[in-house]
């Protein structure tokens, strides 16, 4: 038992990337659309090169979207609207005329013309409300058929048939003119305006219920195809109803209702495709990228891009499957490579890409627009941490993504008048979306303790607040630090390194002398040594806490690990060498580990290259007739010393790599003392 919990704390890395890659496979196969996948790709107005495909089952056909969109228009053109007749309202206007009429028109009228204008209105009042009076909001058609709903009796009418409220006035003038009434107009028409009102009203509830029942009885297919049927034989161009067949076919083939047992054999087959897939993400990056492959926090961060990147478009497709390309998958590889590098960030979207191949409509258009994209972003973006390259990398992009479509529709559809304008739109809006790839890499670097070249940018300002500490409090090393990141930047560029993480690797790694900063001769403005009243071994720790005192101020300020790894690496396990020599001189036998740094070994490029620039530029100060020869024999000195004592051994940096950072070091060392050719006498 004691042997098995042993085992499991040795491999708990190996057993936390074996959860890792499991729990994202469960994931990923728990959000993708279940059902089955049509194994054919479509190919509209080509030949089919497929074998003859015959019908695998009993089929309807179903009709286009411009058919079913026609017969809606139709349905909607020809449908009659409800209106509803009030009975009690020409009761109201009765009243209302009856008891009006007394105080419009004087007594003194004559009887006769008192009886001839009651009966006047009262036989236009009765005209009015027999023909329905209406206040008309939205105008139709004259002739256009209405039902005129009178309780539980329907009459159908023509439109014109109804008087409207603004055709009351000329309805009233044609009257009186026809009663020769014309010396009370004024007054009649007063009475009437001030007493009628509607008694026709649009029913809009029945109305729309009547349309809907009547669009729900629209049938979505016409005719069908029986089991073994031939639908389309090889070489015959996929187009009209061949096409349509076909497409009928595949909704058919991914709607329909599957078994338990197809079920199960859906998610098995899912999750083998998706367990593929992301074992040879894992074994890339094992076989090439060992060094993420031993962090969990850099596997994780990679994992759980992938799966963000996947739920966001299935979230889409659930959506509306027209904005798919809104998605900005190319944040991924652009993520990726702001974090690590592009050869790592091409592969991982590529592995994206084949995930998502299996839930997209015409998936080898999107696969070959989401891939060329992706190759577009590795091969122009450089420099993210600046927003012109940025913008410049997302105009390309979106161009690639737009001139790709246009060329697959012309393909397609033999012609540049079908190409859908609103599909540009949604590649620029996704280009938009590819924009927030700076604030969502500042949130990672919070996240997952990760660092950018954005991040590496402002650490590299020298008016940061603790490089200015460094400068007031220990000048000669601030001055020691830019020289070395002037080294350690030109020689990373040479071999291919992070120039930036190097430089500044190289502007922080002596912050530890802050604390003594006169026990370093760099810092030591007068004839007085603070070493001279100390034994050796006193001054060798002194000058040993520097490290530990950087880790320490560094882990306060909040560096970043990758730049405190130069602090804690930036001498190795080398000794003290000029204590280590006094001490031997003054007591002859000494324990040399009392003199040496507690390391670790450089473990990467860039911390091997600092290793050798600060040791060559802190050793440089000591020589006294620098010539061209001397320089050359300095450096090779100092470097093979280091190689000599095993310094390099865990770092990736290869010999040919160490002797082309020779090469810029004594490049520079000779620009810095302002060396000429000697040329022979």
């Amino acid at each position: 038992m004691k042997n098995f919990i042993n085992n499991l704390y040795k491999n708990q890395d190996l057993f936390y990337k074996v959860f890792l890659f499991l729990l994202t496979t469960f994931l990923i196969v728990y959000i993708f659309p279940k059902g089955g996948k049509f194994k054919y790709e479509i190919p509209k107005g080509k030949p089919w090169q497929y074998e003859n495909l015959y019908a695998p089952f009993d089929f309807a056909i179903l009709k286009a979207p411009e058919e079913i969109a026609a017969e809606e228009g139709e349905i909607r053109e020809n449908h009659t609207p409800y209106y509803d007749l009030d009975p009690e309202v020409a009761g109201d206007v009765r009243a209302n005329l009856e008891e009006r009429f007394s105080r419009i028109f004087p007594d003194t009228l004559r009887r006769s013309e008192n009886r001839r204008l009651r009966s006047f209105i009262e036989k236009i009042s009765a005209e009015i409300f027999d023909r329905g009076l209406l206040q008309e909001i939205v105008p139709r058609e004259p002739q256009q058929l209405i039902y005129l709903r009178e309780g539980n009796e329907v009459t159908e009418i023509t439109y014109e048939n109804i008087l409207k409220l603004n055709q009351v006035r000329d309805f009233l003038n044609r009257k009186i003119d026809q009663a020769q009434l014309q010396n009370f107009r004024e007054e009649l028409i007063g009475l009437f305006f001030d007493s009628i009102k509607p008694n026709v009203s649009f029913n809009e509830s029945l109305t729309q219920s009547e349309l809907k029942s009547k669009l729900n009885q629209i049938s979505y297919t016409r005719g069908s195809v029986e089991r073994g049927t031939i639908i389309v034989a090889k070489g015959e161009i996929v187009e009209g109803d061949k096409l349509q067949t076909l497409n009928s076919l595949k909704a058919e083939y991914e709607s329909q209702v599957w078994s338990e047992a197809n079920y199960n054999w859906v998610i098995v087959g899912y999750t083998l495709l998706v367990f593929l897939a992301l074992l040879m993400l894992m074994l890339f990056i094992r076989k090439y990228r060992y060094d993420i492959f031993q962090n969990n926090i850099k596997v994780t961060f990679i994992y759980f891009n992938v799966a963000l990147m996947v739920l966001l478009t299935v979230l889409v497709i659930n959506f509306n499957v027209e904005y798919v390309y809104v998605v900005p998958l190319c944040i991924l590889p652009l993520t990726i490579k702001g974090f690590f590098d592009s050869r790592l960030g091409l592969f991982t979207h590529v592995i994206t890409v084949l995930l998502l191949g299996f839930i997209v409509p015409d998936s080898y258009e999107y696969m070959f627009l989401q891939i060329i994209a992706g190759i577009v972003t590795i091969l122009t973006v450089s420099e993210l941490y600046k927003r012109a390259n940025l913008f410049i990398t997302v105009g390309q992009i979106t161009l690639v993504y737009i001139v790709s479509y246009f060329a697959f529709t012309v393909i397609q559809e033999g012609s540049i008048y079908e190409v859908e304008t609103e599909t540009f739109l949604m590649f620029l809006l996704g280009g938009l979306a590819t924009l927030f790839v700076q604030p969502l890499i500042y949130a990672y670097e919070k996240l997952f303790g990760l660092i950018s070249d954005m991040s590496l940018l402002e650490l590299s300002d020298t008016n940061t607040k603790l490089l200015k500490e460094l400068s007031d409090k220990a000048p000669g090393t601030f001055h020691h630090s830019l020289n070395v990141a002037n080294l350690a930047e030109a020689a990373a560029n040479e071999i291919n390194a992070n120039s930036m993480l190097v430089r500044v690797g190289a502007l922080y790694h002596d912050i530890g002398k802050m604390q003594n900063p006169t026990y370093f001769t760099e810092n030591q403005t007068t004839s007085v040594n603070s070493h001279d009243e100390l034994a050796p071994r006193e001054s060798a720790q002194i000058i040993i806490e520097h490290v530990i005192n950087g880790i320490e101020t560094a882990k306060r300020r909040n560096l970043p690990d990758r730049v405190i790894d130069f602090i804690r690496t930036h001498h190795g396990t080398t000794t003290v060498y000029y204590f280590l020599q006094k001490a031997k001189d003054e007591d002859g036998e000494v324990n040399e580990e009392d003199f040496r740094y507690p390391g670790p070994l450089p473990f990467s490029k860039e911390t091997a290259i600092l290793m050798m620039c600060d040791s060559v530029e802190a050793a440089s100060r000591s020589i006294k007739e620098p010539t061209s020869k001397v320089i050359d024999d300095f450096v090779e000195k100092i470097i093979n010393k280091q190689m000599k004592e095993g310094q390099f051994l865990n770092s990736d940096i290869t010999f040919m790599e160490i002797q082309q950072v020779k090469k810029v070091l004594k490049r520079k060392l000779k620009n810095i003392y302002h060396l000429r050719i000697e040329y022979p006498e």
